[in-house]
Order: structure tokens, then C-alpha cells, then sequence
């Protein structure tokens, strides 16, 4: 309706045109008399009144318009602007795009993939990777035998961590010596943690930390980002811990 009204006054600036879209009022009236009134005299004075008629459609025009815009009732013109929607063959070339950045990278076998499209990633696993409540996936190869870690104890574990695009960023195994870390005392990030505290004497594990539960990310860390990052362990042993006073010097000693 409001497409049908405006129209009219903009191609058809008759009195006729008001009079078909029933748009009549009674100041419109006045100027259409006054119209015809003067339109009997001579060339120079019809002139005039031409223009005044003019001049006044004019001032109703306007005065339309701005009813119909203060109204709300203006047309709305459709809009170009697309919303954008994840397209599946973009999702596609993501996912091959982090298996070729893996693969020349020497990723081992089963490792995840990542699509990451700006803040927003996809961890694509197989099967066999489980997921707890607080977003840690991890996939168990050996379960080991004994007892879990506890809070307090120490824990002696091999590790290799990875970046989301398959690159070794760390690695025991190459540095000649295990890792030790007290359960407890947020000696790691809460992921990696969590991660052993499930873990068996002789178990080996992959796990995939989300950024959530990762290293802080700012300028005064060495992460500069949030990403996923991913470690398989292999808990060697775990021993139980006491604290040994001598005269005023404390420590911890683990068997």
C-alpha cells in the first residue's frame, strides 16, 4: 500500500493523480479551484498562476512524504547485502588445507584435524577420541595398570606436543630426560592436568586441549594466540611426596 501511494505523486503531478489513489484533502481542493480560477485569463497571468500551483503541489508533496517517513510507512527498499552462511565446499578446502600443512609437517598417524575459520575452529577426530564436560578430547592407545594419580603426588611422564597444523613444538623423547610435575600445584596448564590425573602407570595418551583450558595468551607470555594444542603422553611412574623440615630449610621429597 504504501508503494501504491507514493508512486502517483511522483510520476503524476496532477490533480487527477490524487483524486485516483483517494489522497483528497481539503487544502488540495482549494488549490486545485484556485487553479482553474485563473486559468481563464490572459497567457501572462495563467503563467503565474501556473507556477503558484506549482509551488504548492510541492509543499504537499513534502508535506506527504514526511508523514509517510515520521509514520513509518515509507517503502522499504530491498536490501543487497548478503548474510553470510558457512559454505560446506569452503569447509571442505579448510579441512585439506590443514591435512597438507600436516602432512608436510610429519603429523603422526590419527592425529586431529582443525578447521579454523577465524575465531571459530572444527576438531575433526575419528571415532575413537572421547570428550569430557569441561571440552578435553582425548583418545587412550595403552590404559596402563595401577592406580591414578592423586593430588600431592609426583608424576613422571614423556611427552610430544604438537600445534594445530601437525608441527612438533616440544619434546622430551628428544630432550634425553622425562618430565616431573607434583599433582596440584598448577604446575601445568589446567588441560594437561586433567588430562594425566586419568592416567595409569604405563598408559599412553593423546590429548586435545582447547584454548579454554590452555596457556594464557597475551604479549608477556610466549603464546600469541589461541589455538588447540595437542600432546601424547606416556606416564612412566607415579610417588608419593612428603615434606622434609630441617632446622628452618623446607622442601619435598618424592620416592
Amino acid at each position: 500500500m504504501p508503494m501504491i501511494l507514493s508512486t502517483p505523486l511522483l510520476s503524476e503531478p496532477s490533480f487527477l493523480s490524487y483524486a485516483r489513489v483517494g489522497i483528497v484533502s481539503t487544502q488540495r481542493k482549494k488549490t486545485a479551484i484556485f487553479c482553474s480560477s485563473h486559468s481563464l485569463k490572459d497567457n501572462g497571468a495563467s503563467l503565474q498562476s501556473g507556477c503558484v500551483l506549482h509551488r504548492k503541489e510541492n509543499l504537499s508533496r513534502r508535506f506527504l512524504l514526511f508523514v509517510l517517513v515520521s509514520s513509518g510507512l515509507s517503502p522499504t527498499l530491498p536490501s543487497s547485502g548478503k548474510t553470510k552462511s558457512k559454505n560446506p565446499y569452503d569447509e571442505k578446502r579448510l579441512l585439506e588445507q590443514n591435512k597438507q600443512r600436516q602432512k608436510e609437517n610429519n603429523a603422526p598417524e590419527d592425529f586431529p584435524n582443525f578447521i579454523r575459520e577465524g575465531f571459530e575452529v572444527k576438531v575433526v577426530t575419528s571415532e575413537d577420541y572421547r570428550k569430557s564436560d569441561s571440552g578435553l578430547i582425548y583418545r587412550d592407545y595403552e590404559v596402563g595398570k595401577g592406580d591414578c594419580p592423586k593430588a600431592g603426588q609426583q608424576v613422571t611422564f614423556h611427552y610430544i606436543g604438537y600445534n594445530e597444523s601437525g608441527r612438533r613444538i616440544d619434546s622430551t623423547y628428544l630432550q634425553g630426560a622425562p618430565a616431573r610435575i607434583r599433582m596440584g600445584t598448577n604446575a601445568v596448564v589446567p588441560g594437561f592436568e586433567e588430562g594425566i590425573r586419568a592416567m595409569r602407570p604405563g598408559g599412553k595418551r593423546r590429548i586435545i586441549i582447547p584454548p579454554e583450558l590452555g596457556p594464557p595468551v597475551g604479549p608477556s607470555t610466549f603464546f600469541s594466540s589461541k589455538q588447540f594444542e595437542v600432546f601424547d603422553i606416556e606416564l612412566l611412574s607415579i610417588q608419593n611426596c612428603q615434606r622434609r623440615t630441617i632446622a628452618f630449610y623446607s622442601d619435598v621429597v618424592c620416592n
